[in-house]
């Protein structure tokens, strides 16, 4: 038995919660997941894992055991890294989910600064606004818009995006230019209504104007749970649209969206990086994160909420 994939192993099955995940993650099959598991076990002298048909849950042995085994695979991965000539240029893949709009307007065009720094790190990059399992499917990390729901995970929050509410011209030649956000609500107008996968209901939006505040959601003919299908919905007159600017200014620019609710304020929306706890920040995934925090500083930067 080799103790660094026995220990490797049962690390995954901890945190994927089943045998077949744990494989899948780690481009095993079931069967070898399952022998060095029970080879450690068997070497210990103590059960770490109660398997049911149904699931796998951790013994408390297995889960002291678990709290270590990360702190000693982290450990081994840094001595690795400390004695190759990568010790200042990190190496290896990192799996990382965005959503599609950010992917295709900033996150992407900027990826050649990105390898010319980091030549060595090979990123995977999921393209959706799905919610990800992180342990699960074993993604490094996610760039997510708006609070992090799941509070198990680690977030770090790096960018603060400024909205507006537009509309197409030929949704305004159609239906007119609303006057007040109400509108959107019980006239004939339209929004274009946003839905988190598997969330089930469209997004309602907080607006402001001096004492007026207002959560409106709005009526639609078309949601979808795609920023980039949102922004083509916009675009072909189907609804209106709120949207971040970085979203928006180019098409402004072109003429092909127009502000909507000008003297109406918006709460910024929160852009965060998170990853799963007890999950060792690897270098390599340390200086992702310090890279898209520098990009959204350009693009985005993150609000001082402290007062200061």
């Amino acid at each position: 038995m080799d103790r660094f994939d026995a220990m490797r192993a049962f690390a995954r099955v901890v945190e994927a919660g089943s045998f077949t995940k744990a494989a899948d993650t780690l481009h095993m099959s079931k069967t070898s997941i399952t022998q060095l598991v029970q080879q450690l076990e068997a070497r210990l002298r103590v059960r770490l894992l109660n398997r049911t048909t149904r699931k796998v849950a951790v013994t408390a042995d297995g889960a002291a055991y678990y709290e270590r085994v990360v702190r000693l695979l982290a450990d081994m991965d840094d001595a690795e890294t400390s004695l190759s000539d990568a010790t200042s240029q990190p190496r290896g893949r990192l799996r990382v989910d965005v959503p599609s709009p950010f992917a295709r307007m900033i996150l992407v065009p900027s990826l050649p600064a990105f390898h010319a720094r980091y030549p060595d790190i090979q990123l995977d990059l999921g393209v959706s606004d799905r919610l990800v399992d992180l342990v699960g499917e074993n993604v490094d990390c996610v760039i997510r818009g708006g609070e992090i729901m799941d509070q198990s995970l680690m977030a770090r929050r790096v960018g603060d995006l400024q909205s507006g509410v537009y509309a197409a011209p030929s949704y305004l030649q159609r239906c007119g230019a609303p006057v007040h956000p109400q509108e959107l609500v019980d006239s004939h107008h339209r929004i274009v209504g946003f839905k988190r996968a598997r969330a089930g209901k469209v997004f309602s939006y907080r607006m402001q104007r001096g004492a007026e505040r207002l959560d409106i959601e709005g009526r639609y003919v078309l949601a979808v749970d795609d920023g980039n299908a949102y922004l083509a919905a916009g675009l072909a007159g189907l609804g209106v649209l709120w949207l971040p600017t970085y979203m928006a200014d180019e098409h402004q620019q072109r003429g092909e969206l127009v502000a909507v609710f000008a003297d109406w304020q918006f709460e910024p929306m929160p852009m965060y990086i998170a990853y799963p706890p007890n999950r060792h920040v690897s270098t390599k995934l340390r200086v992702f994160i310090e890279w898209v925090a520098e990009l959204m500083a350009l693009h985005a930067p993150a609000i001082d909420r402290s007062g200061r």
